[in-house]
């Protein structure tokens, strides 16, 4: 079964940075945020056993939602330097991994992991390999799929970031993998885990933070409006769309807060819902040719000064290889 793990890149430096102790390289550069991102990708590789690896990082210029709603995000301090300077070098070692990593100028790493998650289970007659090059057996290549299939088995969404459980998906087998407490435990989320958390379906978390808003990313929603309400309107309306179509039954004060707030929801919406169709230079058949212990890499970490993930690297390359071997018998 093939199994695609998509990593935000970004999420996991931050919650890394922010988690782990300062530490350096041989030259005195701030290097704890590398450190965590590879050591959560090991652990990851070792829990899910993806055969196929890909990372998705934010770029510096501004999105299409800072053009929609020039506020957006504005209240955020600027990113620390010594976080900033670490992600060039997170990068080294994904190359060095032979790990694809994917950005686009005007979009988040949401909305490229959104795309690369749409890509990987629509339907298509594209050929994709579907296992790994630490295996020792030849590269297979699926035939051209029919309409009952699609390009990947199960997609598993790695980061910090709750907006993103919108792309929890059962039915195409899109998982969130949602670190709980620092970098040290995870909960692999499904939608009911998503209903339960939040109180709405994953397909509704747009419409949800429509009606509420969002502090952390600075957009308003529909004032007066609160999570309460919001997850009552859309169990019985479904979305913010039906949600104007029936104002007729909903309560006066109610009904009062969301005509004044209308243009503020529908902005919010859009500011909300990831995009799924961001046209990307770079595709995903490169994504099963990751390879964790080769020499590049430990020649990089040598440089960083990583001895316990040298070691890790190597554990887990020859865990990986037994695997495959184990499986031809």
């Amino acid at each position: 079964m093939s199994k695609l793990v998509l990593i935000d890149g970004n999420a996991i430096m931050h919650r890394a940075y922010h988690a782990l102790p300062p530490l350096t390289t041989k030259r005195g550069e701030p290097i704890n945020a590398v450190y965590g991102l590879i050591s959560m990708l090991l652990r990851v590789i070792q829990d899910l056993k993806p055969t196929h690896i890909a990372v998705a990082f934010d770029r510096k210029e501004p999105t299409f939602r800072h053009k929609e709603f020039p506020s957006y995000q504005a209240q955020r301090p600027p990113m620390d330097k010594d976080l900033s300077t670490q992600f060039e070098k997170a990068k080294e070692v994904f190359e060095a991994m032979n790990i694809p990593v994917f950005e686009k100028a005007g979009f988040e790493a949401d909305d490229v992991i959104g795309t690369l998650s749409s890509k990987a289970t629509e339907i298509s007659n594209f050929q994709f390999p579907i296992s790994n090059k630490n295996s020792k057996e030849k590269t297979k290549y699926q035939s051209p799929v029919t309409s009952h299939q699609s390009l990947i088995d199960e997609i598993v969404i790695i980061t910090g970031d709750r907006d993103i459980l919108q792309l929890v998906d059962d039915k195409r087998k899109v998982k969130v993998y949602l670190p709980i407490r620092g970098l040290s435990d995870a909960k692999l989320m499904k939608a009911d885990d998503v209903i339960e958390k939040l109180g709405v379906k994953p397909v509704q978390i747009p419409d949800y933070k429509a009606l509420v808003g969002d502090q952390s990313d600075n957009y308003p929603g529909v004032s007066g409006i609160g999570p309460k309400t919001a997850i009552n309107l859309l169990a019985k309306f479904g979305t913010l769309q039906k949600v104007y179509e029936h104002m007729d039954e909903i309560g006066d004060s109610t009904r009062k807060r969301l005509e004044d707030g209308k243009n503020d929801a529908y902005l919010s919406l859009k500011l909300a819902t990831i995009v799924r169709d961001v046209e990307l230079e770079n595709n995903l058949e490169k994504s099963n040719k990751w390879q964790v212990d080769n020499q590049q890499v430990l020649d990089l970490f040598s440089r960083f000064g990583f001895k316990t993930l040298t070691n890790r690297v190597k554990e887990v390359g020859k865990t990986i290889i037994d695997e495959n071997q184990m499986k031809l018998i």
